[in-house]
């Protein structure tokens, strides 16, 4: 019953990633449908229609789809490490971080690719200071760990509102752009590809371990699971994910929050099933919201950030309000 389950449940995730796919290649200003996205990935296209779906809109999709899909993973995570089901990639200020130094290299006037530069140790810089604060007094229970990510990235939230007064007017909008997501300039899906498949493996082949540490430190060491290099390393992959996705595409909120939770909800707690699971459904989600983002006010775009915080915010509510009916 249970591998039916299973079956069933990753059959639909797999149908829903590639129909989400397609719609991102079929929709756009541009009047092009499937049978034009088919014929551009089949070769058999004009160079104009080509261009557009191979060169533009499947990057922009895969990209999305990797990036959802690192959220989601980084979400289950860190949900495992801080024993916390309201944990998600966000809460240890990496993306306080990674905004105040991307936001400083924009003022700045540097190029696109020193504020991707700027971001990515911005956010390692953070993940760090969190760490290194919290562990202060030789240990880092959850807890404490939890307590000073939400003080700093309170603290980050104070200075980014500062740089954007700070700011001139023909600058803010693309800060604001890429503080609530942005995937205009995401054309290289292949680095979080590559790291969505080899964290999605990890995680997957570790899931028994990640099993016994969500149960407590205390059944993992009972069990003989070395819990403090594990945590290390559930630690430093999820802020790395976490890292990559603030990095190119800027901060996209709810998806490492409601998809663990929908999965689980769906599929029990077994990461065996949730990790993959989570992926897929990540992925798909920011997908759809991308597309959304072009289309719905085409040929204008709206934050992509904007758009999974209103797929996510009533999905959360309704996915609580379930869990309360069920107990």
């Amino acid at each position: 019953m249970q591998f039916a389950r299973t079956t069933v449940l990753f059959a639909v995730l797999a149908l829903s990633v590639v129909a989400a796919l397609a719609l991102a290649l079929a929709s756009g200003s541009a009047d092009l449908g499937f049978a034009e996205a088919i014929a551009a990935l089949t070769g058999r296209a004009t160079a104009e229609t080509s261009a557009l779906i191979v060169d533009l809109r499947l990057p922009r999709a895969l990209t999305a789809f990797s990036v959802g899909g690192l959220l989601a993973v980084a979400g289950v995570l860190m949900q495992v490490l801080l024993r916390n089901p309201l944990a998600e990639p966000y809460i240890l200020g990496t993306s306080g971080g990674a905004a105040v130094a991307a936001l400083v290299a924009m003022l700045l006037g540097l190029s696109s690719l020193v504020i991707d530069a700027a971001a990515f140790g911005g956010a390692l810089a953070a993940t760090l200071l969190v760490f290194s604060i919290a562990r202060g007094t030789g240990s880092w229970a959850p807890a404490r760990l939890l307590l000073t990510g939400v003080v700093l990235a309170a603290g980050f939230s104070a200075a980014t509102t500062l740089l954007l007064a700070l700011s001139p007017e023909h600058q803010l909008r693309g800060m604001l752009f890429w503080l609530m997501g942005d995937l205009s300039f995401a054309y290289e899906p292949a680095p979080t590809l590559w790291l969505l498949a080899i964290l999605t493996l990890a995680a997957t082949f570790g899931a028994r371990q990640l099993n016994v540490l969500a149960r407590g430190e205390l059944q993992a060491a009972i069990v003989g699971l070395p819990v403090t290099g594990f945590r290390y390393l559930v630690f430093i992959a999820s802020s790395l994910a976490t890292a990559i996705a603030v990095t190119t595409v800027g901060v996209v909120g709810f998806i490492g929050l409601v998809i663990p939770h929908l999965v689980r909800l769906v599929a029990g707690s077994d990461h065996r099933i949730v990790v993959p699971a989570s992926a897929l459904a990540g992925g798909a989600l920011l997908v759809v919201a991308d597309t959304l983002a072009r289309t719905v006010l085409a040929p204008r775009q709206l934050p992509v950030g904007a758009l999974t915080a209103a797929i996510g915010v009533p999905l959360f509510l309704i996915l609580m309000s379930r869990s309360r009916a069920y107990r």
